[in-house]
């Protein structure tokens, strides 16, 4: 019976520890998050929220002086003009913030970028903390404005700017991407539209981050997922709505397609 249920235990203690290898105060908060999962998380978000909520009100200050400007101005007209230039007086505001917002953001991730890097271990730990805040910030933008700049060279910059690597002429047009510091698309890549890219994931109660490549030239069709670790080589296409999974690599010129994603045979 031992024998049996030994193994088992032994894999459910090395995916869920509850003590840290660290020393100090990074060991006590580590060993704290460990136990106290919920309670420990719950006061981190509630930091991190924090922060995003400043991210955004220091992001709408240009949009909240152009509203209040243009509101008072507007009330020497008439209703209809009045109403008119107070809506559109919102939805200037809205672009403001939204320009504000990725030059702002990504200063935050400056901060942050220098603990963002591969990890294989558990979920709740200290080696992930930079990498949780770091998406984060990604959607704090990617969910109130980058759809209305995708593409454009403002996505490029933004991304740019939150650490991912992007070569000449390479098109970007999706803003379903996390972990963009763990990203390089080489010089000529083209992203089609709804494509997937992100660079970790999660199996049997381990955290996986790595890198993701995409080399020169290559294109990754319509909605197709480009997972962690996964490396597509020069002038390679994945075809739409294919799954290329973890550590995949796609050697160059080639095509693929499926899921998951395999060399489509011509």
């Amino acid at each position: 019976m031992s024998e049996e249920t030994t193994p088992v235990k032994k894999v459910r203690e090395y995916n869920d520890p509850q003590s840290s290898k660290d020393t100090g105060i990074k060991g006590l908060f580590e060993t704290a998050l460990r136990r106290s999962k919920h309670l420990v998380l719950g006061i981190l978000l509630i930091f991190i929220y924090a922060i995003v909520a400043a991210l955004i009100g220091i992001s709408l200050i240009p949009a909240v002086a152009l509203v209040s400007h243009l509101f008072g101005w507007s009330e020497g007209f008439s209703t209809l003009p009045r109403l008119f230039i107070q809506g559109f007086s919102l939805g200037l505001g809205y672009l403001a913030y939204g320009f504000s917002a990725i030059i702002i953001v990504p200063l935050m991730n400056r901060l942050v970028k220098p603990m963002i890097g591969p990890y294989r271990g558990p979920v709740y730990s200290n080696g992930v903390l930079g990498w949780y805040l770091h998406n984060i910030l990604i959607y704090s933008v990617r969910y109130t404005f980058l759809d209305w700049i995708t593409p454009t060279p403002f996505n490029i910059f933004f991304y740019r700017q939150m650490g991912m690597k992007i070569g000449n002429r390479t098109e970007v047009n999706s803003s379903n991407i996390s972990d963009a510091a763990l990203i390089t698309l080489e010089d000529g890549v083209t992203v089609g539209g709804s494509v997937t890219i992100i660079a970790h994931y999660a199996t049997a109660g381990f955290l996986i981050i790595s890198p993701v490549r995409v080399r020169k030239n290559a294109t990754l069709g319509i909605r197709c997922i480009i997972m962690a670790g996964a490396d597509i080589g020069e002038r390679a296409t994945i075809l739409p709505n294919s799954v290329v999974l973890p550590k995949t690599v796609v050697p160059d010129g080639e095509t693929w397609a499926g899921i998951p994603a395999k060399k489509l045979e011509r």
